[in-house]
């Protein structure tokens, strides 16, 4: 089973698309003045150059999408800015369709989910949202409040569980290993469909936290073989190139199968995910631009580029 987002009403898909436009309108706007009476010139391609960069896409996916660009120009001999416009839109899809792939449900019973990030990505909330979803497809699901380090996380985790009407595995002290271990035998017993274990926020730079985080992801396994079946990393867009660190370091660590990206509403430059197509192209679950539920949507790049460019 795939977790596709339920059939969106119709104004409910154009308010969602309103306010992603909306987050990244600083990239957009960047990008999309150049293209205005512009003549198609070197000058025209520093420019988009210097607007990826700034967009934090990162120098190896700027170079790749300005010599295509480039490259298409000559051979289709395109010489209107909305022609070249276009033709930037054609591959900037290309390049981040690789990123866009369903979250599979029901292929394992239970389903389980182990949850990373940095302090002040939106992890917790995040963990409330996906509930939501999961839901929303009849699925049954258990917390782990396996961020111990940080008591307002248990406490925010429960919270979360009380207004989904779901159930979290916590302790007041205590193990995140052995919470997570509770978390997946609680869940085979009760015969829930997903498990979500949400770990403390850490940086990459502190191995013994993700020394800890590797702890948690054995003694899953030990408590269910082949579990974790996922392990999402939570992003906060507004990180820039950071985001591509953080990527890095807890794919190197742990093994990352998706990523959530939150917070595209405000200064986030949104170019990072183009970065992380070309360097870790880890799939992209969701991306995230507010606070509700709703806010919480798939990542479809069609629609993500169609917002920068638009």
């Amino acid at each position: 089973m795939v977790l596709v987002p339920a059939e969106t009403p119709p104004e409910v898909k154009k308010s969602w698309m309103s306010r992603l436009k909306a987050g990244l309108s600083k990239t957009s706007t960047n990008l999309t003045t150049l293209f205005v009476g512009a003549k198609i010139d070197d000058e025209l391609y520093e420019e988009l150059e210097s607007a990826l960069l700034m967009a934090d896409a990162g120098v190896e996916a700027t170079e790749q999408l300005l010599n295509s660009l480039k490259r298409r120009v000559k051979e289709q001999k395109l010489t209107e800015a909305a022609q070249v416009k276009s033709a930037l839109r054609s591959l900037m899809i290309e390049l981040l369709t690789p990123l866009q792939k369903p979250l599979v449900l029901g292929r394992e019973q239970p389903l389980v989910m182990m949850i990373a990030g940095v302090n002040g990505a939106g992890k917790t909330t995040t963990i409330g949202k996906l509930a939501n979803h999961l839901q929303a497809h009849r699925q049954s699901v258990l917390l782990a409040a396996g961020d111990t380090f940080r008591a307002a996380a248990r406490e925010q985790l429960v919270a979360w569980g009380e207004r989904n009407n779901v159930t979290v595995i916590s302790q007041e002290s205590g193990d995140p290993a052995a919470v997570a271990f509770d978390a997946v035998n609680s869940a085979k017993a009760r015969k829930t469909n997903v498990v979500m274990v949400d770990t403390a926020g850490r940086l990459p730079t502190q191995l013994h936290l993700m020394d800890e985080l590797k702890k948690i992801q054995r003694v899953i396994g030990k408590a269910m073989p082949l579990a974790p079946h996922e392990i999402l990393l939570v992003i906060d867009g507004n990180t820039g190139q950071n985001a591509l660190a953080q990527v890095k370091a807890f794919d190197d660590a742990l093994g990352l199968t998706g990523l959530v990206i939150t917070k595209l509403d405000g200064t986030a430059k949104g170019g990072v995910l183009a970065a992380i197509a070309k360097i870790r192209p880890v799939p992209v679950y969701f991306i995230g631009i507010g606070e509700k539920i709703e806010d919480l949507q798939p990542f479809n790049a069609e629609e993500f580029v169609d917002a920068l460019l638009s």
